[in-house]
């Protein structure tokens, strides 16, 4: 299946689960219902600043859009040749979702970054707590967590929580590539005292 085909068919489940309609999630989500309308047709491959908000306003994380459908019993195996692969129209940074069709609440994503580019998520608020990982397997990253920015180069670490704008930056003069590890959680109503 087409990597647009994918992210449009999972987009309309996702939007018809949490029973929205076009205009409910542009206001949620700040993207336009003319946009996602292209999106959910996959006639127009969106930028990563906009999967990130549609995807927080689903409550999910961007990995979630490129789930295959379930059309038959999950597979605890990811094999590489059917692995989804999507490229960023706006940076052309490449990622590919790793993680099995098996349910998991680890979700595991190779990216490969191009020098000198640029991708800023500015979503903050999520309904769900999402935690990340980077791990810098070659190259070096700039991030950017709200106000707070990491230098981290190959072997580097980096643990966060995706309730803040975040910034990627490859500063270097060749590519970049990481491994994202993340954890959705949804939020717990508060215990009642009795």
């Amino acid at each position: 299946m087409d990597i647009n085909h994918l992210i449009a068919r999972r987009l309309r489940e996702l939007r018809d689960a949490q029973g929205l309609s076009l205009a409910a999630l542009a206001e949620r989500s700040g993207v336009s219902k003319s946009n996602i309308s292209l999106i959910e047709r996959g006639e127009s491959s969106a930028t990563a600043t906009v999967l990130d908000k549609l995807s927080a306003a689903l409550g999910v994380t961007v990995a979630s859009l490129f789930e295959k459908p379930a059309e038959e019993a999950p597979s605890p195996v990811s094999r590489l040749d059917d692995q989804p692969v999507w490229t960023d129209p706006g940076s052309g940074y490449v990622r590919r979702n790793l993680s099995p069709s098996i349910y998991s609440p680890i979700q595991l994503v190779e990216v490969s970054f191009p020098a000198g580019q640029r991708v800023a998520y500015e979503t903050s608020a999520r309904d769900v707590d999402v935690h990340q990982q980077v791990w810098i397997i070659e190259g070096t990253m700039e991030v950017s967590v709200g106000d707070t920015r990491w230098t981290l180069d190959a072997g580097d670490c980096l643990a966060m929580r995706l309730d803040q704008p975040i910034a990627w930056h490859n500063p270097a003069a060749k590519p970049a590539r990481y491994l994202v590890a993340l954890v959705s959680q949804a939020h717990k109503p508060p215990r009642r005292e009795a």
